[in-house]
């Protein structure tokens, strides 16, 4: 019998493994949006307890690690397609944001994290004098 073999499949099957592909990403999913004065994220974190999760905040960055244990290794694997071992991302948080007032909480297997925007990038009335001495306040 021949066999045809393709000398990058093993890169593909390794590539897919470290990267993951659309379908199965090996880094923590996340959703990210605005909702007034609030940025609130989530992360999927499906099998992680949450002892294993560790959330950071060092200057404006962000990184949240967390870990899914191996399974016994004396199990005889069937099917192998959940990645385990230590998971972490990091996000970049803007100036307009409130690194020191961030709320996390974990329900479900999704770490969610609200961020509120800083005082001083929301939107405030600013006082113009005139010459005649009145007052008037203009949207900034």
């Amino acid at each position: 019998m021949l066999m045809r073999t393709d000398p990058f499949r093993e890169i593909d099957r390794l590539a897919q493994q470290v990267l993951g592909t659309a379908a199965r990403p090996a880094a923590m999913p996340m959703d990210a949006w605005r909702d007034g004065d609030t940025f609130e994220v989530e992360f999927d974190l499906p099998g992680v307890g949450p002892e294993s999760i560790n959330l950071d905040v060092e200057r404006n960055v962000v990184t949240v690690r967390a870990e899914r244990p191996a399974l016994d290794g004396e199990k005889e694997m069937l099917a192998a397609e959940r990645p385990r071992g230590v998971f972490s991302r990091q996000l970049v948080l803007g100036d307009n944001l409130d690194a020191e007032n961030i709320q996390a909480s974990y329900n479900a297997g999704v770490l969610s994290l609200r961020i509120p925007v800083a005082e001083q990038a929301k939107p405030r009335k600013i006082a113009i004098a005139t010459s005649e001495g009145d007052r008037q306040a203009i949207d900034a």
